[in-house]
């Protein structure tokens, strides 16, 4: 491929990109916000102290809080991807955050005992709490998907 084969930076394509590329990174970063405050939250409503037992190299709660974000992800993923407008990633993001906070802690209460074993350092059970979390997540991002 030559010079004289690339695109002009006045094609259509490059035109395109230059366009949409900064609502691009606008909506990831609302949406990016969005799995902040999701993942604030939810170390806020927890009885445990994710972060508090991660920075004591605690391997099981590093497993957990990875999946909440990963579960708090997908939603707000599938959200972003089928919403036109930033209030409309708004708007779904914050229904994704909120759903999937409140079946969190639903899987928290059925799988009772299981966040004192991650408190624990058990990673087996950590990964169950995730398996649960994602699979949760991943219906809902289906649900928004239609």
């Amino acid at each position: 491929m030559d010079i004289l084969s690339l695109p002009s930076l006045s094609s259509p394509e490059v035109q395109a990109f230059a366009a949409g590329f900064p609502t691009t990174l606008l909506h990831a970063a609302v949406t990016s916000a969005l799995l902040f405050v999701g993942a604030a939250i939810y170390a806020l409503l927890t009885p445990w102290k994710e972060i508090e037992l991660i920075r004591h190299g605690n391997s099981a709660a590093a497993v957990a809080f990875g999946g909440v974000l990963v579960g708090l992800a997908i939603p707000l993923a599938v959200s972003m991807s089928a919403s036109t407008s930033l209030l409309e990633i708004t708007l779904w993001g914050l229904a994704a955050l909120v759903i999937q906070l409140l079946v969190f802690r639903i899987v928290d209460a059925v799988l009772s005992g299981l966040p004192q074993r991650i408190q624990e350092g058990e990673v087996s059970a950590a990964v169950l709490l995730v398996s649960a979390k994602l699979a949760s997540a991943v219906i809902l991002a289906a649900a928004f998907s239609g």
